[in-house]
């Protein structure tokens, strides 16, 4: 996963990785915030689902990222925006 390219085409190749998921979980993200807070907020119960559609996807295109990643299975494990997340967001508001 590449940067954030500035320049004709940049915001086509963000828009590209930008799901109605992740926008959905972005905006609900205040500072750091645990898996089950996540789905709360966005008022999922099924764990996998949100996992496959909405964290995983987040991370992988950097827009958040882990409090602990190199424990990503930890209790005490948090989400948060990334820059580039932080970045995107201001789009929204």
């Amino acid at each position: 996963m590449g940067d954030l390219k500035s320049g004709p085409g940049a915001t086509d190749q963000v828009t590209d990785q930008l799901t109605d998921e992740i926008s959905r979980l972005m905006v609900v993200m205040q500072g750091e915030m645990t898996r089950n807070e996540l789905q709360y907020c966005l008022g999922l119960e099924h764990s996998p689902h949100f996992r496959n559609a909405y964290l995983n996807p987040a991370l992988n295109a950097g827009f958040i990222e882990m409090t602990i990643p190199e424990k990503p299975n930890s209790r005490l494990q948090r989400y948060r925006l990334t820059t580039r997340g932080k970045n995107l967001i201001g789009h929204f508001r």
